[in-house]
Formats: structure tokens, C-alpha cells, sequence
């Protein structure tokens, strides 16, 4: 089973190996069928501390690393 993917953008790196990676998704209404935004930050590991704030980056999931990091920082866009 592949593992998941999300889209999102740097928001803060001020600590050790790790990002803070905000998502935004489009959701729908069930009953009104409006479209609305849904941002979620997931935190993601950062080896190298190589990615900065405001870089849209892909992340994946991992097994966990800590106990809030589920994620890896797998590539830059």
C-alpha cells in the first residue's frame, strides 16, 4: 500500500530537524455544496534543516520519529 502524500508550505523551522508544514485543502458542504478551505500543520522531519519558511514542499508519511512527527520532508517544489 503506497504511502500518503500532501502538499503544503513551510510556515516555521525554529526548531531541530523539524518543520511545521501547513496544508490547505478544499472542502465541500454536505448540504449547501459550498467550497471552503481547511488548513491543517502537520510537523515533519527535517534532517539536513535545509527547508526555510515559505517553501512549498512535498511530505510523506513515515513511522514515527517522536510523538508528534509522522512525516518527512521528501522533496522541494
Amino acid at each position: 500500500m503506497p504511502k500518503k502524500q500532501l502538499k503544503g508550505v513551510v510556515v516555521s523551522n525554529k526548531m531541530q530537524k523539524t518543520v511545521i508544514v501547513a496544508v490547505t485543502r478544499l472542502k465541500e458542504h454536505h448540504l449547501y455544496k459550498k467550497k471552503y478551505k481547511v488548513t491543517k500543520r502537520y510537523q515533519a522531519h527535517d534532517e539536513k534543516d535545509q527547508y526555510q519558511v515559505n517553501d512549498q514542499v512535498i511530505i510523506g508519511e513515515i513511522r514515527p520519529v517522536s510523538s508528534n512527527k509522522r512525516w518527512n520532508v521528501l522533496r522541494k517544489i
